[in-house]
């Protein structure tokens, strides 16, 4: 029986890394640092900003890489355009009408991880959509060490066995997976190849795929009034 999933954020419930990657490109071009998608994926992508700006831009004095990953999350707010990935309010509406427990973990910032789910209607006065949002920033280590997942899963009060994740970057695969957890790759940024060799189960363009819910019915005996 599933009792839980546990969401990445950004490129798993919205698909943002094309905001990121734009102003990742912008502020770094003004330390002469030129960077492709490639160089993105390979080493931004998916990690927390103090391991980013220590690991690329080691001249940086710990106050100014702070004062640098606020600048850029803050960029990162203004220009962002957020929707919902598709299919995602049909696998919530399943969770709700299960009663299947739902929280988000996440690298991003508080102030990012707030205002991302405040665009997409997910965390509003009236509302909440999830149990529980796991920053990075509030445990020792962020993805992709498993302590956020396992985080999560003490929070919720459930047994990794029980419980599944989406992710969409290798760093989050490896974080879930770490942590026991059945994970399934979203292939927003990544290709298939890439979220398998971390260890996902199935990858998915999104949540509608098709594959996603003949895995849920095949593993859980779940299935919607669309399946």
């Amino acid at each position: 029986m599933l009792k839980a999933i546990l969401f990445d954020l950004d490129g798993t419930l919205t698909h943002s890394d094309q905001a990121h990657f734009f102003v990742w490109r912008t502020l770094l071009s003004q330390h002469q640092l030129f960077i492709d998608l490639n160089f993105y994926k390979h080493h931004i992508s998916g990690n927390t900003n103090a391991k980013i700006i220590r690991d690329i831009l080691p001249h940086l004095s710990e106050s100014e890489g702070r004062e640098f990953a606020q600048n850029k999350e803050r960029l990162f707010r203004e220009m962002a355009h957020l929707e919902r990935l598709t299919g995602l309010d049909r696998l919530l509406a399943l969770c709700r009408s299960q009663s299947i427990r739902r929280g988000v973990v996440t690298n991003a910032p508080q102030a990012n991880a707030e205002h991302m789910l405040n665009t997409l209607g997910l965390m509003t006065d009236q509302y909440r959509e999830f149990e529980t949002i796991v920053l990075a920033e509030d445990l020792p280590r962020g993805k992709p060490d498993p302590d956020p997942y396992l985080e999560g899963l003490r929070r919720l009060h459930v047994a990794p066995e029980v419980t599944i994740a989406f992710e969409d970057t290798p760093t989050g695969v490896r974080s879930a997976v770490g942590a026991k957890i059945q994970t399934i790759g979203v292939r927003t940024t990544y290709h298939q190849a890439e979220l398998t060799a971390a260890g996902a189960t199935l990858t998915i363009q999104d949540f509608d795929d098709p594959l996603l819910w003949s895995w849920l019915h095949a593993e859980f005996g779940l299935a919607d009034d669309r399946g």
